[in-house]
């Protein structure tokens, strides 16, 4: 049988890219999400064809913590223990501090950074026990450094990278691993949303919007992929990586080395 990953937030964008590379190693997956049911089930769809099992598909609002606890339990008693953790929920509000809602405040702290967390900490005993398991949490360039009218959204990602240092040092004797991925400007349909915006705002071609907004801050002035992505987390999934824990790595065309 086929060893469990479970990739939350996995129905588009760098997700989804992240479990069909971990299906094409030969997991079975689990996939997560909310949105429109058309667009999940072509997530599925796209994953059942790179896998000889089905993947799973569990609606958790990962918000919710006692939430959390019902799905992985239910998961891992008829399923079976979670191999692989790829923490990938999260969502974004932009606005000054002073003016930042404080209930955007809380549901983004609740899902970029908790909800990791709750993940991680169900999903150990189970790794424990087979004597193996890979966490990876996607954070952001946002958790190395900060932007401005980010304040949740750089605050929850720089939580995040704490978690996975944390997290590492206490797997460290065991066939655990706990690592952070960075992205900077991926080229998501979200990333597409802000480029359009941003097009808009200045009148000018949306190839030119998204070269305004690489030229800000990626020196490389290309989108990271989704496949990089998704190839550098099932690199993390093996045993040429097994001593590669409590890292963040940058996955953002020179962004956080300037």
């Amino acid at each position: 049988m086929a060893r469990l990953a479970l990739v939350t937030g996995s129905t588009s964008g760098i997700g989804l890219g992240i479990a069909k590379s971990l299906a094409e190693a030969g997991y079975r997956l689990i996939l997560n999400g909310l949105g429109d049911p058309g667009a999940i089930d072509q997530a599925l769809s796209e994953v059942s064809t790179l896998c000889s099992e089905s993947p799973i598909y569990i609606g958790t609002d990962l918000t919710q913590p006692r939430a959390i606890e019902v799905a992985l339990a239910e998961i891992i008693e008829s399923v079976g223990p979670i191999s692989v953790l790829v923490n990938n929920a999260g969502m974004q509000h932009t606005g000054p501090v002073e003016d930042f809602p404080v209930d955007k405040w809380d549901q983004i702290i609740a899902l970029n950074l908790s909800a990791a967390f709750h993940t991680t900490r169900l999903c150990l005993p189970e790794m424990k026990a087979q004597d193996f398991g890979r966490i990876i949490n996607i954070a952001s360039v946002h958790g190395l450094v900060a932007s401005t009218n980010k304040p949740a959204y750089v605050a929850s990602k720089h939580g995040l990278i704490g978690l996975t240092k944390a997290t590492a040092l206490e797997t460290a004797e065991a066939n655990i691993t706990c690592n952070a991925i960075c992205p900077g400007w991926t080229e998501t349909p979200l990333i597409q949303a802000q480029i359009e915006t941003r097009a808009a705002d200045l009148n000018i071609s949306i190839e030119d919007g998204g070269r305004a907004l690489l030229a800000e801050k990626q020196p490389s002035k290309r989108f990271v992929t989704t496949d990089q992505l998704g190839a550098l987390t099932r690199f993390l999934c093996t045993d040429a990586a097994s001593q590669i824990t409590g890292a963040s790595l940058p996955v953002d065309g020179g962004w956080t080395a300037q």
